[in-house]
């Protein structure tokens, strides 16, 4: 399964130059997934590549922080202002990288395209499977 992922654009590029190798999330997926699909927020907003999922860490902050510091891409602050509080943390270690040659632009699908303001799963196609038409409920 794959999910898209909203993704600032200075943190993309960190991916893209593989100076960032893990992806940091508060929440996690209830489901398995093996691709993250990046959608680089604005002022780019566009779909512009994509990565398989090595693994998932998941442990206090400060353990996650010390586990992935080296290829984190971000300073220790911005790290600890975004896990303020939290008891758990979880660090996406990053695989293979796959950068759209023509990034896409969702206002060109055939759907609405909102972007999610941390992940959702999508189909092959980008859409939300909560968007999917061969998922809507029937009427018997």
């Amino acid at each position: 399964m794959k999910v898209l992922l909203s993704i600032k654009p200075e943190f993309v590029e960190k991916i893209f130059s593989e100076e960032k190798r893990y992806e940091y999330r508060k929440t996690i997926f209830k489901q398995k997934v093996d691709t993250v699909v990046i959608y680089s927020t604005m002022p780019e907003g566009r779909i512009v590549g994509e990565f398989s999922i090595d693994s998932i860490l998941n442990d206090d902050p400060e353990s996650i922080w010390n586990k992935t510091n080296r290829y984190s891409g971000i300073t220790h602050g911005f790290f600890k202002e975004y896990f303020n509080n939290k008891e758990n943390a979880y660090a996406i270690k990053i695989g293979d990288i796959d950068r759209y040659e023509k990034p896409i632009d969702p206002k060109e699908f055939d759907f609405p395209f909102t972007a999610p303001q941390s992940f959702f799963y999508v189909d092959d196609d980008y859409r939300p499977i909560s968007q999917r038409i061969d998922l809507e409920p029937t009427l018997f």
